[in-house]
């Protein structure tokens, strides 16, 4: 079975995580968010990819969910010894040598997709790991930042890096929009098109279905392909009783005008592009809403509290797409 799955960050590593024990046969290839890359002390760091990497290769921080399992911050203390900044983004020393080996091989020459999968030769995390594309994409949110003593809603409005809105203001300001820039002028990384042209199943993890999936399907000629694949597109609700399982995506909902709501999100994605949507049982009410907009859905355990739970949600995934597959 050829699998290809869209991923961002924590949510999706840790989906595919439970893919491969449920199907440890399945031939997986990962499309990788890559609008959260960002340029810090002069080097190109990917922390989708890189969480995607380390979480299946066995590198990961697990109580975070990101950076390295035995990390030191040496180098971050001696750089804000110097006054050297955004001390807002927390790089270890470990984390470190992959982006500096990263931006050395961009350097010379070598493309993002190219440069991923040496790193990967490292890692081996059992599937294909291929960034959405080598061009440079990177989103922004727009924000009103509040002077002091300024009433509400008032201040300096101005587009901020996702890194920065999510981590250094940990979105505590509504996004007032959310722009992939450099997505339209993109092109699909190498074999990202031949994977989906040759998949057998396509599946959308809960992941963020703006900043994550929804900048992936921002890059031209990836949403055509995945709508024109002839075979079935299922995904995971990363709203649990309309809330974000982790995160703050609906922060980013509302930017886009779709309610925090897991029938309100597989509506965003549409029929068009999806065909099965799996909600937590909490949400079972919702079921008849989605199947109403021709999608059809199921209501199971949505919570990836360990790896098998994670392999039961996939299971999951791989039997509504069955489903559909016999309709």
């Amino acid at each position: 079975m050829r699998i290809v799955v869209l991923a961002g960050g924590i949510g999706g590593a840790r989906f595919l995580r439970g893919l491969k024990r449920a199907v440890p046969d399945a031939e997986i290839t990962v499309i990788g968010n890559t609008g959260d890359d960002i340029h810090l002390f002069g080097l190109k760091v990917c922390p989708d990819l890189d969480t995607v990497m380390y979480t299946l290769g066995g590198g990961i921080n697990e109580e975070q969910g990101w950076g390295r399992t035995d990390e030191t911050f040496h180098l971050k203390e001696e750089l804000a010894a110097y006054g050297v900044g955004p001390d807002w983004f927390g790089l270890g020393d470990r984390d470190f040598a992959t982006h500096i080996v990263r931006t050395q091989m961009m350097g010379a020459g070598y493309p993002l997709s190219a440069v991923t999968e040496a790193l990967c030769d490292r890692w081996k995390p059992g599937v294909r790991l291929i960034p959405m594309t080598d061009d440079r994409v990177e989103t922004h949110v727009a924000v009103t930042l509040p002077d002091s003593g300024s009433a509400a809603g008032e201040g300096e409005r101005k587009a901020v890096h996702f890194q920065e809105y999510w981590v250094r203001l940990r979105a505590s300001v509504p996004a007032e929009a959310v722009v992939p820039v450099g997505a339209e002028h993109a092109k699909p990384a190498p074999g990202v098109l031949e994977a989906i042209a040759g998949a057998d199943v396509i599946l959308f993890p809960p992941s963020n279905p703006v900043v994550s999936i929804g900048t992936i399907l921002a890059v031209p000629g990836i949403r055509e392909a995945i709508a024109d694949a002839g075979v079935p597109v299922v995904g995971l609700s990363p709203i649990v009783g309309d809330a974000p399982v982790r995160g703050m995506a609906d922060k980013v909902l509302a930017a886009v005008g779709v309610e925090s709501t897991a029938p309100a999100v597989a509506e965003h994605y549409g029929s068009g592009l999806l065909d099965g949507w799996l909600v937590d049982t909490v949400d079972a009410a919702c079921v008849e809403r989605v199947e109403a907009a021709g999608i059809r859905c199921r209501a199971v355990p949505l919570m990836m509290t360990d790896v098998d739970a994670a392999a039961r949600m996939a299971r999951e995934a791989l039997t509504l797409a069955e489903e559909v597959r016999a309709v």
